[in-house]
């Protein structure tokens, strides 16, 4: 069975059909790439702890940067078809698929949502052509699942300046990022603001993370902020709470959604063809039943999420998406890829732990993809303050 016949497989209720032909044909141009480009040298660059940078100037060829904004250079292409993409990319790649949402989705998001016309027009277009690449620094040491009211990156208002310390951890790309979204909280009015803090800046250090076992091409990195200034000109213009933060994450995770859709159809994709080569007892154990069992229960499981996302996403092509959808979403999807990620290895058995079967990979990157952008938790949380109107949070509920 080819790769284009697997893929098939997994569009199961055919809901790619519901694009008009030319995004049908966009998302043909990506799966070429992805089988041609990156899944011949995703493992290395996974083993390596190396991000694959010779890839950015043809995804940039392809317009893949900042898929779902609309001018300043941008492909326009809607909330409902940067899904599909971030789909796609993570069924391959999950690395790629993070290293380009952190790009896009994250720091995009920030200059867009909350950036004046003046900062989207300087750094919008060149981040769409890949000319400048962009990190989120919002989580800290101290500060994950907490970050909204326990963040401590302050930001001192001096003049026409800005100064920011601190620091922040688990930064997705920032050892290599041109600008960095630097989220601080005003020690002025105690509000969380963003701050655009371009590669250079005196008092900016980042150190990359090691010892990752998920994700480990993506290039996390702790971050220092000793006295960095910055110009009024370098905050957003339009974030004066942590509720500004919140609408890029919001639009973020409905992505991570879609990411983690994706991982576990790449899994399942794996566990498929090893199941129709793999013999046993003198055939292919895809004529096992208990191997179609479970060939059946993780496809269910993706398509599942595929709905779920699918439905998220023309929610948010009509501006209708609240952090409340968002945060089912992907609380639910991260656990069903985790819980298919997992199958898929059982089929492996022994071979599903080894990396060039490709299967460990997913299963590794899952657990990573199931903690970030919140975790399943926190999601539940804000979906149980959205149906009841009672908060369980420590806190006072800000997201």
């Amino acid at each position: 069975m080819s790769s284009s016949e697997l893929s098939a497989t997994s569009d199961f209720y055919a809901l790619e059909a519901i694009l008009p032909s030319a995004d049908r044909a966009y998302l043909a141009e990506i799966r070429r790439f992805l089988l041609e480009e990156v899944a011949p040298i995703a493992n290395d660059h996974w083993n390596r702890e190396e991000f694959p940078h010779h890839l950015w100037p043809r995804m940039a060829e392809i317009g893949m940067g900042g898929i779902a904004i609309e001018g300043f250079g941008c492909a326009g292409r809607g909330p409902l078809v940067d899904g599909f993409v971030a789909m796609e990319l993570a069924a391959v790649d999950c690395s790629l698929a993070t290293g380009l949402g952190v790009h896009s989705h994250l720091a995009m998001g920030s200059i867009f949502h909350c950036g004046s016309e003046e900062q989207k027009e300087r750094w919008l277009p060149p981040m769409a052509r890949f000319e400048a690449l962009g990190a989120f620094g919002l989580t800290e040491p101290e500060a994950g699942s907490d970050v909204a009211r326990g963040l401590r990156t302050t930001a001192r208002r001096d003049g026409d300046t800005w100064v920011l310390n601190g620091a922040k951890r688990w930064i997705g790309n920032a050892t290599f990022a041109d600008v960095v979204v630097i989220w601080a909280r005003d020690e002025g009015d105690d509000q969380v603001k963003g701050f655009l803090v371009e590669r250079g800046t005196p008092g900016f250090e980042a150190t990359k993370m090691q010892g990752k076992i998920a994700l480990r091409a993506v290039q996390n990195a702790d971050i220092v902020l000793t006295d960095v200034v910055v110009p009024e000109t370098s905050r957003l213009q339009h974030a004066d709470s942590f509720a500004d933060t919140a609408t890029v994450l919001t639009h973020s995770r409905i992505a991570v959604a879609w990411e983690a859709t994706g991982c576990a159809r790449g899994a399942y994709e794996l566990a498929l063809a090893y199941a129709l080569e793999r013999r046993q007892f003198g055939r292919p154990i895809a004529k096992f039943q208990l191997v179609q069992d479970l060939l059946a229960r993780m496809l269910g499981n993706v398509v599942a999420s595929q709905c779920m996302a699918l439905r998220l996403g023309q929610l948010a092509e009509h501006g209708q998406a609240g952090v409340q959808h968002a945060a089912l979403a992907k609380a639910f999807c991260t656990a069903r890829m985790r819980e298919t990620t997992g199958w898929a290895r059982e089929l492996l058995a022994g071979n599903g732990i080894l990396l060039e079967h490709g299967v460990a990979r997913f299963v590794a990157d899952s657990e990573a993809i199931y903690s970030y952008e919140g975790t399943r938790e926190v999601n539940s949380l804000i979906v149980g303050f959205a149906i009841t109107g009672q908060s369980a949070f420590a806190g006072p509920l800000k997201a």
